[in-house]
């Protein structure tokens, strides 16, 4: 396989301190790379450094001269937020030949679902699933070798996800994913970077087995660490004894033994095995089962995102218990975030009768937004709400989950998203619930950090009902599954049920607007077929000629461009 990019002992630092160490790897042609880590492990630094938007400190990154790159990036650049859809893409193409070009552009949007009605849209009007197809469709224009993807998959819903998962799957080129859905990594890669500690772990292996590799390789580690320490502490137990001796006996054979003994110590101790840093908190929430008939219970609910809106959709009767373990599943703007929202309200506004939760009845809540913890408040005061509890209790539960001391005063507008949604956790993990409403909770959670909110939902002796799009999370720690789809709300036992009803009447109405289009399309487009016909003509009369050429006489970049706009042509006129 041909090497598209390498790096040679690459290091970057941050303010703080060094961020990576030394890195060197290569990514060959065919590679379908994870890249995991913790947050703030230097994913996106790396990123950035592949594509050149950021300098390391030291060391070299070398792209293969026939590989082309393209960047998918987290948000949506300031760039292009006030262009049209169709200017965003066209902005990709040379100049020269931007404007006979622009079909390429239109096919690349119709290619990722955009109808012909949306390419007039701004971008920055879109959702999140549509800014992801968008910076794809953005991407691919350039014909890529090599796609580097950071985050695509956040604030996507399941339909989305999907499409994401399957366009991935079926993309024949290269690409570097960063992503905390294990779930999507095992479908789509087939080698996993694991960045930790400054440090890249490369396995040839999809998410969930490289992790239990490394995991393999830590407790080996860990054993062989034990066998050195058990080799040390009989060299110094040793050494100690002949120093000893060497001055009862005023020996000196005795006591430069001892000294040979402890720089043999220094040396096997400078290359004893090194032993991964462990995570200082892990996350744990606590619940308490109520002894009742029922925590929650819902009749004739209109579920609306605010006073006087449109009613996004109506619940006849539910009811939630000690042990019932919810997921709300569904496509993004259908209720399930104002569902969570209507409930928490309720619990402190006592004003909507079609709510009822039982008087004793403990709620906690963690909204995706993160607006319950205020702006104003330092750490200390931030968690006050959650439970009443000495300072000094608080001040114990940030140091462990990593807030030094001197950050205590630090005020929370100053935190990052990630260090925000940490601190909401906290703040959850320091109280006793009967009933936890989770609104979106892995947004700004890392795969370790869903694996321990899923063992921690899993052992939650109350209820609590979890709006996700995360499967894994899903169908570990859930045993009821609320389904909102066509405004109405259907509960299903079995997860799978539940996702193939969404996806069909997703795939329903994606392939209606897809007939429209391509209908609309046909006749706006029927009077360019001739100028197509015309210009596909040339362009393999062209090529015919090239190749009649001697082989030092061909162009084969230009042979090249021919194909790919033949190709494109032939696409259109439906004749491959």
């Amino acid at each position: 396989m041909s090497t598209l990019l390498s790096a040679q002992s690459i290091s970057y630092d941050l303010t703080s301190g060094p961020l990576l160490e030394a890195l060197s790897f290569t990514l060959k042609k065919g590679d379908r790379i994870g890249l995991i880590g913790h947050n703030g492990c230097g994913k996106s630094t790396l990123l950035k450094l592949l594509t050149g938007q950021l300098s390391a400190r030291s060391g070299s990154i070398a792209l293969s001269k026939q590989c082309i790159m393209a960047a998918i990036e987290q948000h949506l650049p300031d760039s292009v937020c006030q262009l049209t859809l169709i200017d965003v893409i066209k902005a990709q193409l040379p100049e020269a030949t931007r404007e006979d070009d622009a079909w390429k552009a239109e096919l690349q949007l119709s290619e990722v679902g955009f109808s012909e009605q949306d390419w007039s849209l701004r971008a920055a009007t879109l959702s999140g699933g549509e800014h992801t197809r968008l910076m794809l469709a953005r991407a691919l224009i350039l014909e890529p070798d090599l796609l580097v993807l950071d985050e695509p998959s956040n604030h996507l819903d399941l339909p989305t996800l999907l499409w994401l998962e399957q366009f991935l799957k079926q993309w024949q080129g290269s690409f570097v994913l960063v992503s905390h859905d294990q779930r999507l990594l095992d479908q789509v890669t087939n080698t996993t970077w694991i960045l930790r500690a400054g440090q890249i772990h490369c396995f040839r292996l999809p998410c969930s087995q490289a992790r239990q590799a490394l995991e393999d390789q830590d407790e080996a580690d860990r054993l062989k660490r034990l066998s050195e320490q058990k080799e040390i502490d009989r060299i110094e137990s040793s050494a100690k004894r002949l120093a000893h001796w060497g001055k009862v006996y005023d020996n000196e054979d005795l006591a430069r033994k001892a000294k040979s003994m402890e720089k043999r110590i220094d040396r096997l101790k400078d290359q004893q095995t090194d032993q991964p840093a462990i995570s200082p908190w892990q996350l744990k929430l606590n619940g308490e089962a109520l002894r009742a008939n029922r925590l929650l219970a819902l009749n004739n609910l209109d579920v609306k995102p605010a006073i006087d809106a449109k009613t996004l959709f109506s619940l006849l009767e539910k009811q939630v218990k000690s042990g019932d373990r919810i997921a709300i599943i569904g496509r993004n703007g259908c209720g399930k975030s104002s569902l969570i929202r209507q409930l928490w309200s309720s619990f402190h506004n006592h004003g909507n009768e079609a709510i009822h939760l039982h008087p004793r009845c403990r709620p906690g809540y963690y909204d995706q937004s993160l607006q319950q913890l205020k702006d104003e408040d330092n750490l200390i005061e931030a968690l006050r709400q959650f439970a009443p509890l000495p300072d000094e209790q608080r001040k114990m539960a940030l140091i462990s989950a990593g807030y030094a001391y001197d950050r205590h005063d630090q005020k929370v507008s100053q935190l990052s998203g990630g260090e925000r949604s940490r601190l909401l956790f906290i703040g959850l993990s320091l109280a006793q619930y009967h009933l936890l409403m989770l609104d979106e909770p892995t947004n700004h959670l890392d795969l370790e950090g869903k694996d321990e909110l899923a063992e921690t939902l899993q052992a939650f002796a109350g209820g609590f009902l979890m709006v996700s799009h995360d499967r894994d999370l899903i169908e570990k720690s859930c045993n009821r599954f609320w389904l909102i789809h066509q405004g109405k709300l259907e509960e299903f036992h079995d997860p799978e049920q539940a996702y193939s009803t969404l996806i069909a009447s997703a795939s329903d109405v994606v392939q209606s607007s897809q007939r429209i289009s391509f209908s609309e399309e046909q006749t706006n487009h029927s009077k360019d077929e001739e100028s197509l016909l015309e210009r596909l003509i040339e362009l393999e009369t062209k090529l015919q000629d090239d190749l009649a050429r001697k082989p030092r006489h061909q162009k084969p970049e230009k042979q090249q461009s021919w194909q790919q706009e033949i190709s494109q042509i032939q696409h259109q006129l439906n004749l491959n």
